[in-house]
């Protein structure tokens, strides 16, 4: 580290499809999820789960020849194995005629996936043989309304999913820092959700309450509202698969939404959750590479993660590739450039007649800069950075020397992975 006198240690961290070493003073504290192996045997377990699940029969014995079955898969900015779970599903379900099929890509309000990359996620031959699209949050032609959950909104699904016999989701729990883990309920809300149900479910007050965060279900009512939506037109089988850094599967949890659902949660909480003691100066992260870091809108979940333990007043490095951009598609950029600090935008968007999808992201990164200075290490050019008030950083390295230079003896504390470890003070 130039013109540093402290001692120092390399770090490899997580960036876009490959890794970035820096380095970082020999007193911080490492933050990493719990070292677990991917299964020896990922088909096999998946197999077994399938057959034994969790508070339903086996999957084959649920399906009907004759059922049109929909399999609601997470989009391209999601790790979800799709490329192995939808074809173990079909090869499961092999009763059951192609054409009676149709995979749903749950975009929430993301961009369409394109051919090319809906063949990355699951690969050529599902792709040419089974019936796959985009779900659409926007055109109210393909919703329908299935009923008005206890926070007063309309829920509207994917009409093609709702008019399915048979509904399958299929995800990956990890912690999420609205609902608490990810996976389950959430793959159908705000996956497959229609956009007006997508913003109540992330409107101010929703993000905003206190329980809304890392590793909570019980009293997370945003968890609660996926919950009750979801449950309107409740999928018949649930298969969620947890991951480590390598993106191998680490578990697996089928069978009845809810209950496998929960006894993934507790897995991904028992080995993602970790404790410290104290809060740091400096905070470094990442966003766990691609795909988690393909674009800024998605970083904003490395920063929070890292904000969990930053002091007040502090700094957060993240480290994203953002190799999408911002991205284009979307408010987020927009909503951003409507005011001049993070705190006037919490003020616009607390407004009730301030209603704009993405405007749930721009408030956690807001809350996140009330808190921290927040630098990015990224492909971005440094004007788009700025304007999406954030620092923009040249050198992870420098960066951090000019941080030590301005706060000396500063505490340290590094996340390798991003939002794959949550850390909480004790």
């Amino acid at each position: 580290m130039k013109g540093s006198v402290i001692d120092v240690k390399p770090v490899s961290l997580a960036y876009g499809r490959i890794s970035l070493n820096i380095m970082v003073p020999d007193r911080a504290v490492f933050i990493e999820p719990k070292s677990l192996a991917g299964l020896p045997d990922e088909k096999m377990a998946v197999q077994k789960a399938l057959r034994q699940p969790t508070g339903t029969p086996p999957l084959k014995d649920m399906v009907n020849p004759k059922d049109t079955v929909a399999i609601v898969i997470s989009d391209m900015t999601r790790p979800t194995p799709n490329h192995k779970l939808v074809p173990w599903l079909l090869e499961e379900l092999s009763h059951v005629p192609k054409e009676n099929f149709v995979i749903i890509n749950g975009l929430g309000s993301h961009r369409d996936n394109t051919k090319e990359e809906l063949i990355q996620m699951l690969g050529q031959e599902v792709v040419n043989t089974v019936r796959v699209i985009n779900h659409n949050a926007f055109e109210s032609e393909e919703l329908v309304l299935v009923g008005k959950n206890s926070y007063g909104s309309d829920v509207y699904l994917n009409k093609t999913y709702v008019n399915c016999s048979f509904k399958i989701v299929t995800g990956f729990i990890e912690p999420h820092f609205f609902a608490g883990f990810s996976g389950g309920p959430k793959g159908i809300c705000p996956g497959i959700a229609g956009i007006s149900t997508i913003q109540d479910f992330h409107n101010a007050e929703m993000i905003g309450d206190k329980n809304s965060t890392w590793g909570v279900i019980e009293g997370n009512i945003v968890q609660d509202a996926a919950t009750q939506n979801c449950l309107m037109a409740k999928p018949d089988f649930m298969l969620n698969v947890t991951l480590n850094g390598k993106k191998e599967i680490t578990g697996v949890f089928a069978g009845e939404l809810i209950a496998a659902h929960r006894i993934g949660c507790a897995f991904v909480k028992d080995h993602a959750m970790y404790p410290v003691d104290q809060l740091f100066d400096i905070v470094i992260t990442t966003n766990s590479g691609y795909p988690l870091d393909q674009n800024l809108y998605q970083t904003v979940k490395g920063l929070s993660a890292a904000a969990q333990v930053v002091k007040e007043g502090g700094a957060i490095l993240s480290c994203s590739e953002c190799s999408d951009g911002v991205p284009a598609h979307g408010n987020y950029a927009k909503i951003l450039k409507m005011k001049n600090t993070p705190q006037e935008l919490l003020t616009m968007i607390s407004n009730p007649e301030f209603r704009i999808f993405d405007q749930w992201q721009v408030q956690a990164q807001a809350l996140i800069q009330s808190k921290a200075d927040c630098y990015l290490y990224s492909s971005l050019d440094p004007q788009t950075v700025r304007e999406a008030k954030l620092i923009p950083v040249v050198s992870p390295c420098e960066a951090i020397t000019e941080l030590l230079e301005k706060m000396p003896g500063a505490s340290v504390a590094v996340l390798p992975l991003g939002p794959l470890t949550i850390p909480y003070v004790k």
